[in-house]
């Protein structure tokens, strides 16, 4: 297992002192949302993408991939019935694909529960349709650069569509593309999942459809900064075999980012160790 740091926990720095942290605190890599770089950052210009990676290179950190899709620009969505709103946003979706795969990550992680709202569109069907022809459709673009493309099961309220690893799982097999799978967050799967989280992996793992694992606590903060434990879910990826990236996704960052970084890699590596 690869550890992780979600960037947008230190994104106060500029993305060259991101990359030397992370390092210096014992990641391996970044996981990047694009926003972090940038209001569009797939339409940076080379100069910008070379910079990105040189700092990369200079810390020794690698992007593992790419989270949080969509935050920017304003007014994206994959459920949209407007048929203008739609065709952007895959748009971005590809261009994020190339982007990422330029960076070197492994997979992006499909969240952005704001932009994939169903709420009180007039036929819910008919929007969680668009969503899924929206995955669809950039499967074969995913394929094509070597990376995976993970949808996310989030939890209610903050989602209303798909939430449990059972829903993105029917919407892999739908699909049937090698470069589709679904992953695990731990707090939206510790709400949602009718298992304790390292039961659902011992459910998941062995299926091939679990390509990539978000730790944080049900508080919202880092693992190891809550009641949530953590040692039976590295168990049982260890288990499992699970040899892919594990990422750290506080969302409150206390009692500040640098700081609950380093709290959650120095838990979690302290776990593993005693694993070993």
């Amino acid at each position: 297992m690869r550890l992780s740091l979600c960037n947008e926990v230190i994104r106060d720095l500029p993305f060259e002192r991101q990359c030397a942290l992370a390092a210096a605190l014992g990641y391996a890599g970044l996981e990047v949302a694009p926003f972090t770089l940038g209001e569009t950052a797939w339409t940076a210009p080379a100069g910008e993408r070379a910079a990105w990676r040189r700092a990369l290179a200079d810390s020794g950190v690698a992007v593992s991939g790419l989270h949080w899709l969509l935050v920017s620009p304003a007014g994206l969505s994959i459920t949209s019935g407007d048929k203008a709103t739609w065709d952007r946003t895959v748009d971005i979706l590809r261009r994020l694909i190339d982007l990422c795969a330029e960076l070197g990550g492994d997979y992006l992680v499909h969240g952005s529960p704001a932009q994939r709202r169903i709420g009180d569109q007039a036929d819910p069907a008919a929007a969680a349709a668009r969503g899924e022809a929206a995955w669809a459709a950039i499967a074969d673009d995913a394929r094509r650069a070597g990376v995976v493309y993970c949808i996310e099961p989030l939890s209610r309220p903050e989602a209303d569509f798909v939430n449990t690893l059972g829903e993105a799982a029917a919407i892999v097999q739908r699909i049937g593309s090698p470069a589709l799978r679904t992953m695990i967050d731990t707090l939206a799967a510790g709400s949602m999942e009718p298992e304790p989280v390292a039961d659902a992996l011992r459910r998941w793992l062995p299926t091939g459809m679990v390509a990539h694992i978000q730790l944080n606590d049900r508080n919202r903060r880092g693992p190891g900064q809550g009641d949530d434990r953590f040692a039976p879910v590295l168990r049982a990826l260890k288990d499992g075999g699970y040899g892919g990236w594990v990422a750290m996704e506080p969302f409150d960052y206390h009692p500040d980012g640098p700081t609950c970084a380093a709290r959650a890699i120095g838990y979690v590596q302290g776990i593993l160790e005693t694993l070993a």
